[in-house]
């Protein structure tokens, strides 16, 4: 044995730690993807899970926003980063894939690729692989937030301002997120607190929602628009109920649940086809 064989199987070791090369995407195969790491791939999503953007009622205002903001993008003109914040349920996630769709419906080839809050360490590989793509992409992480000692929020930067090279120009990110400044405000009180200098403790985690040009709340729903969305939903899939009837049911639905959201609109709304024997599919 040679003095230079440690050094090549500890070369070879290395070599088979290291993540494989990602193999160029076939952005033709869908118009969504999920990216996963170890190894780095771009998964399609044949079908997405999502609802028609005129069943979302109630946040009107926010959904039109975000649809601008999305069909410039989709048009190669200037457009915002996004942060959806606030309430559970009322359906920040859904307008997202919901406007994505609409944008297609319009003509636009627009992709969507779906990001893990974990994965995002590995958004610079992701962001390559985007970079010199012939589309334009939404680049979407769901629950977005971070803890006191997460660093996670150091890689969102590159998708934010992108270092020395800039975000790429066909690449817009969109995030969720129940807390406006993506962490808990307990956290950021503890720190400036505790710091000796507070101002600048936690500057840079809070001013990380700074970077997104829009911020979108999404507040709880009153029960009138509770009863809207299901009655849109009765609409939409021609679910036949008395008015009263539905009423009645639907608010002591919520009250068993402790609360109305445009997810617990849709819980009961599943409840009752499934009851009166219509098919959502």
């Amino acid at each position: 044995m040679t003095d230079t064989d440690p050094m090549i199987r500890i070369a070879e070791a290395l070599e088979r730690l290291a993540p494989a090369p990602l193999s160029t995407p076939d952005f033709d195969a869908a118009d969504a993807f999920v990216w996963h790491v170890s190894p780095d791939r771009l998964e399609p999503v044949p079908e997405v899970s999502r609802i028609d953007l005129k069943l979302l009622v109630g946040i009107d205002r926010t959904r039109d926003t975000l649809l601008e903001n999305t069909r410039q993008f989709a048009k190669g003109l200037p457009a915002n980063n996004a942060l959806l914040w606030g309430s559970r349920g009322m359906g920040k996630s859904s307008v997202v894939k919901a406007v994505h769709a609409a944008v297609q419906a319009e003509g636009y080839d627009l992709k969507m690729v779906e990001l893990q809050r974990e994965d995002l360490p590995s958004v610079s590989r992701l962001l390559n692989h985007l970079r010199g793509a012939p589309y334009r992409f939404l680049l979407f992480c769901d629950d977005l937030s971070f803890s006191h000692d997460d660093q996670h929020y150091k890689s969102l930067k590159a998708v934010l301002d992108g270092g020395i090279e800039g975000r790429p120009e066909n690449v817009l990110f969109y995030a969720t997120s129940n807390r406006r400044h993506l962490m808990p405000r307990d956290m950021i009180e503890n720190e400036r607190s505790s710091a000796i200098n507070p101002g600048e403790a936690v500057e840079e985690k809070v001013s990380l929602s700074d970077r997104f040009g829009l911020w979108l709340g999404f507040h709880p729903c009153t029960q009138d628009e509770y009863l809207a969305m299901i009655d849109g939903y009765c609409d939409a899939y021609g679910v036949k109920v008395d008015a009263d009837e539905l009423r009645a049911e639907a608010i002591e639905w919520q009250a068993t649940r402790g609360s109305r959201s445009g997810r617990v609109a849709w819980q009961f709304f599943t409840d009752l086809a499934g009851r009166k024997g219509v098919k959502l599919g």
